[in-house]
């Protein structure tokens, strides 16, 4: 694991959170480190794979993020097993949650900051909609704002991305004091993301070795 990363965040940024990219642990024995090294948050995008994981870890104190596409179909099979969501983009697959989810769901909203026609989310200029007609929803607690950045672009464009999440996020809280939350950067710009107000970060192979600054 990369500690020095990670103690290194820690120490700048205590209130940043690190979610783990379990899609890259393959085995319980691939976990283990981490979980012996104090990491507890663990991030799967693959619905098909993640009950196999958590039967890995049944004795250990885990929290589960799921950070992928979420499919509809798939809400039953999961949306019970997971502690937070973090690509809830559109109403049809909040009404799914609201019927099968048995208490409350923490979960961020997906935006599509980098307006890629390839990548999930809502417009920025759409979620303000988006949020009021899921208001009233007892099984859906929003916490906050997921976004990533287009991938290969500048540091002036992945900033000015940030920057739109966190605005809406501000703009938001004036309604909604519970959306306190940015899900924003990655292994190739969680640096920028640090410095545009991120709390939560999605880490994959950059945790994975010492050293290592890769994707």
């Amino acid at each position: 694991m990369n500690q020095s990363l990670k103690k290194t965040i820690s120490k700048q940024y205590p209130n940043v959170s690190i979610v783990l990219a379990s899609k890259y642990l393959e085995s319980k024995e691939a976990f283990l480190p981490f979980i012996e090294a104090g990491q507890t948050d663990f991030g799967e995008n693959r619905a098909e794979v993640i009950e196999e994981k958590q039967a890995w870890l049944k004795d250990y104190d885990v929290t589960w993020h799921y950070i992928g596409t979420l499919q509809t179909k798939k809400v039953k099979k999961i949306i019970n097993d997971i502690d937070f969501l973090h690509a809830l983009d559109r109403l049809k697959l909040a009404k799914e949650i609201e019927k099968r989810r048995e208490g409350v769901l923490p979960c961020y909203i997906q935006v599509n900051i980098s307006e890629e026609s390839q990548k999930h989310g809502l417009a920025p200029d759409a979620v303000a909609a988006f949020m009021a007609s899921i208001a009233d929803f007892e099984h859906i607690k929003v916490i906050g704002l997921m976004g990533m950045a287009r991938d290969n672009a500048s540091e002036a464009v992945i900033r000015k991305q940030f920057q739109t999440l966190r605005h809406l996020r501000d703009a938001l809280q004036k309604k909604y004091p519970d959306i306190q939350g940015l899900s924003m950067g990655m292994s190739q710009d969680y640096l920028i993301a640090l410095e545009e107000g991120a709390t939560v970060l999605r880490l994959g192979r950059i945790m994975l070795t010492e050293g290592y600054h890769g994707t």
